[in-house]
């Protein structure tokens, strides 16, 4: 197996070679139905294997028939997810916390829908999330896919939070997000009929802005997700991180469904802070509608992206980031034995992914060449057949060139 990098020498390939062969076996016990694709020459200066790794597998490209749960589902985000997945023949558990949004919710489903089924809960609650996961079996069956939806959006800095505002955000934001994980993963992992997780992040969950509680929650499960795509690479279950931008929801409210046992917000409702000098807007007038979003999330979860990002105008300021990123690390020269060693922990997924993503964009410029060249074909030949003469008359001689006058 050859190892990319930027400097080449035989001993420090064949410890690359044998550190591949023992650190990829997740890369070769795949599904069946799994196909390959070259990741060699991914990025310039990145140790990845040229020999082809694992596609990215898509437990649930068909959704129909199949059952999802939802978290804070009864308004916003959470809702368009749960009716766009109903539409598309989904089985649908939601959780709520407002009697009313409920009631508003259930009323959004046609009556032709598979099946949809709301429960009361609170997310930071663990033995309330596993009670869920109860009833949605015992209601629909197997849970092939959950949304880890519900979150809260303080508005406070880190400079000046308080103390129960910082609870609250931490235990809604991040344990609420890991107690979906915990309660319903094992059970996936035992129907073993495949299945998807989805982590709604936030713009904030890859740019820090001007919400420095909700940003840090927001990276946290990004950094979570990402862990579990590498943990469940090859065992059919997807993973994927929605990062949206500005979504027409009462995020700036999440304080209505605050518990007393979290006391009350320091931070009145009120949406973040905006950038000197900048004019008063209003951002939900601008913002995207849930049912566009919860399309592209759904998209998503049928092609397994590690990543879905429905808002682009955040792509620049992300590009700029990881150019900081990249161009922050050190210039010295790496040990080969610590180079080696590293490769033990590092993951591959990320490769997969880009993998992934460019043969996606090849794919409509193939389709156009391959509707060309036909055509191109087809004219050619019309031309030598109407001029079945002119192949079979003799070459002309060359001319002669012309005499210099003396």
């Amino acid at each position: 197996m050859d190892i990319h990098i930027h400097k080449r020498n035989n001993t420090t390939l064949r410890n690359y070679c044998f550190v591949i062969c023992t650190v990829l076996p997740q890369a070769a016990n795949r599904d069946e139905r799994s196909a390959k694709l070259p990741v060699g020459q991914i990025l310039k200066g990145v140790i990845v294997p040229s020999k082809p790794v694992t596609r990215v597998q898509t437990p649930l490209a068909d959704v129909r028939g199949k059952t999802a749960f939802v978290t804070g589902g009864s308004s916003g985000i959470g809702l368009g997810i749960a009716r766009a997945l109903s539409a598309a023949g989904m089985q649908v558990a939601f959780t709520y916390m407002s009697d009313r949004n409920r009631d508003r919710a259930l009323a959004l489903f046609p009556a032709s829908n598979a099946g949809v089924h709301a429960i009361r809960l609170d997310t930071t609650d663990r033995d309330g999330m596993v009670r869920a996961a109860d009833e949605v079996e015992a209601r629909f069956g197997n849970v092939h896919l959950v949304v880890n939806n519900a979150g809260v959006g303080v508005p406070a800095l880190l400079s000046t939070v308080s103390w129960q505002d910082w609870d609250w955000a931490v235990d809604v934001n991040i344990t609420g997000v890991f107690n979906g994980v915990r309660a319903f993963l094992p059970r996936m992992l035992a129907h073993g009929e495949g299945g998807h997780l989805v982590v709604t992040s936030s713009s904030a969950g890859i740019l820090a802005g001007s919400l420095g509680v909700y940003a840090t929650t927001k990276f946290a499960v990004v950094g979570m997700f990402e862990s579990l795509r590498g943990e469940l690479e090859g065992r059919n279950i997807g993973v994927s991180i929605f990062c949206p931008g500005l979504v027409r929801t009462d995020i700036f409210d999440s304080g209505r469904n605050r518990p007393a046992s979290h006391g009350k917000s320091a931070a009145p409702p009120a949406p973040p802070p905006l950038n000197p000098g900048s004019g008063p807007v209003d951002l939900m007038g601008v913002a995207m509608d849930p049912m566009e979003a919860a399309d592209l999330v759904l998209a998503g979860i049928r092609r397994n992206d590690l990543y879905i990002l429905s808002h682009p105008e955040f792509k620049e300021t992300v590009e700029v980031r990881s150019r900081v990123l990249a161009e922050s690390f050190s210039r010295r020269a790496v040990p080969a034995g610590r180079r080696a060693a590293t490769l033990l922990f590092t993951p591959t997924f990320y490769a997969t992914e880009l993998a992934k993503l460019r043969a996606l964009r090849r794919k409509p410029a193939k389709k156009k060449a391959a509707a060309k060249k036909p055509a191109a074909k087809k004219k050619s030949v019309k031309k030598r057949a109407a001029n079945p003469v002119r192949s079979a008359r003799p070459a002309r001689p060359p001319r002669r060139p012309a005499r210099r006058p003396r």
